[in-house]
């Protein structure tokens, strides 16, 4: 048995995957401490792991940024928004973090740390103390690769690769343009890793990659940007299996999806779905001609009544739900449209799902830059499109036979590979 302690940034879409790493770590027989925000302590605690939540400091609400991050909302979405977004929201928080995961150790010495990538404080850890002086500490890539590349353009422009020597001085101009831009936000970053005696010598997003001794990626090479540069310590794992869903009951619709005509999901996700206006509520008025079935999962539980009072009358081929087992309706859906979270996008592919991603938030444009140069689907380019947009892409990708070939691919790739089986040798090894 290992003592191990998981790290996560106090954020769903970071906590959710880590926590299915401590689970099957627990099922395993190893003694998994999970140090992460106050408000996920009952889902820690439901997988049989031990909660320590963050340092006051490191902990907020990621359901109400607004609230937690004053000012956050008049930065404009894009690049900005990412800029404040890793000062305040990833960057402040690394002292705190780093100080809650020393003296964690100190009353539980683990051999092995892991945590998601843009948890400051593990990496921290690997950078102040020599290596026998400390635990092994893995980073778990849960976003797409945001390395530094010569073969790819800088995460955030959600530009597709272009080959040979044209796209290596197109990435090598953009790349320093980049830093050039980035040069404020770099300032500020190695201002706050300074505090905890880190000198930030590189760009953050190459940091997170080698600061680590491992960096386990949660998706397979098919999804990602060829790149023949990244660290050493890299490589993919493949996707993780959807979560169990327990006790979650079929809506009463369910035989509804018999096959006898596409079914096409749309969702906006668990967090960013305040808005059921920006995706789901155009799917269905866009779809509402179409031979097809629509299922909205709109994972709230008032999600069917907003939607209802915002379409006024529901389209006849509409089911509505609110929490539905994505592990039992992804296998009876032909297309799944969605916001872009990186999670849900590696899970649809796992069922050989093709999507339809519109996505201008947070690492959301990255990912649906990926999933249409992987073929396996098509990126709309905007967070709120319209119904005229939905539509034509819906026909499409279920009138080309490519895209699901391309999704059946990526789903044939991920059963070559085990994430569990990957961190557990490490663990074990540690």
């Amino acid at each position: 048995m290992t003592k191990v302690i998981v790290v996560a940034t106090p954020v769903h879409g970071h906590v959710m995957p880590l926590l299915a790493v401590a689970a099957d770590l627990v099922r395993r027989g190893h003694d998994v401490v999970v140090h992460t925000g106050s408000r996920f302590g009952e889902h820690v605690r439901r997988i049989g792991a031990r909660h320590v939540p963050l340092p006051a400091e490191a902990d907020y609400d990621d359901r109400d940024y607004s609230a937690s991050f004053p000012g956050r909302d008049d930065v404009p979405p894009g690049p900005p928004r990412m800029a404040w977004d890793l000062m305040h929201i990833f960057g402040d928080p690394v002292p705190a973090q780093y100080d809650g995961l020393r003296k964690l150790l100190a009353e539980f010495p683990a051999a092995v740390v892991i945590g998601d990538a843009s948890f400051g404080g593990s990496a921290a850890l690997a950078l102040t103390h020599e290596r026998t002086a400390r635990p092994t500490v893995v980073g778990v890539g849960i976003m797409p690769v945001m390395f530094e590349s010569v073969d790819a353009a800088p995460f955030g422009l959600a530009l597709p690769p272009l080959a040979g020597d044209e796209g290596r001085a197109r990435n090598q101009a953009l790349n320093q343009q980049a830093r050039e831009m980035l040069a404020p936000l770099h300032g500020y970053l190695a201002q706050v890793y300074a505090k905890v005696g880190v000198q930030l010598d590189d760009q953050l997003f190459n940091m997170v990659g080698t600061a680590p001794d491992h960096f386990v990626q949660l998706t397979v090479p098919g999804f990602e940007y060829p790149r023949s540069d990244l660290p050493a310590s890299f490589r993919f794992v493949g996707a993780l299996p959807p979560a169990p869903e327990p006790g979650m009951e079929l809506p009463d619709w369910w035989s509804d999806l018999s096959g006898e005509r596409p079914v096409v999901t749309v969702t906006q996700g668990t967090v960013d779905n305040a808005d059921l206006t920006a995706l789901v509520v155009p799917t269905l008025r866009a779809l509402a001609e179409l031979d097809v079935t629509v299922v909205a999962a709109t994972a709230r539980p008032d999600g069917p009544a907003a939607v209802l009072d915002a379409l006024g009358e529901l389209p006849a081929n509409v089911r509505l739900g609110g929490y539905i087992p994505f592990g039992q309706l992804l296998p009876l859906s032909d297309v799944l449209i969605t916001n872009g979270g990186y999670g849900g996008v590696q899970t649809a592919l796992r069922h050989g799902v093709p999507l339809i991603v519109a996505g201008e938030t947070e690492d959301k444009p990255e990912v649906a830059a990926r999933v249409e140069w992987s073929g396996a689907g098509v990126n709309l380019r905007t967070g709120r499109p319209d119904e005229a947009a939905v539509r034509a892409a819906v026909e499409l990708v279920l009138g080309t036979p490519r895209y699901r070939e391309r999704a059946l691919a990526l789903q044939a790739e991920m059963e070559t590979y085990d994430p569990f089986d990957a961190i557990a040798e490490i663990v074990e090894q540690a």
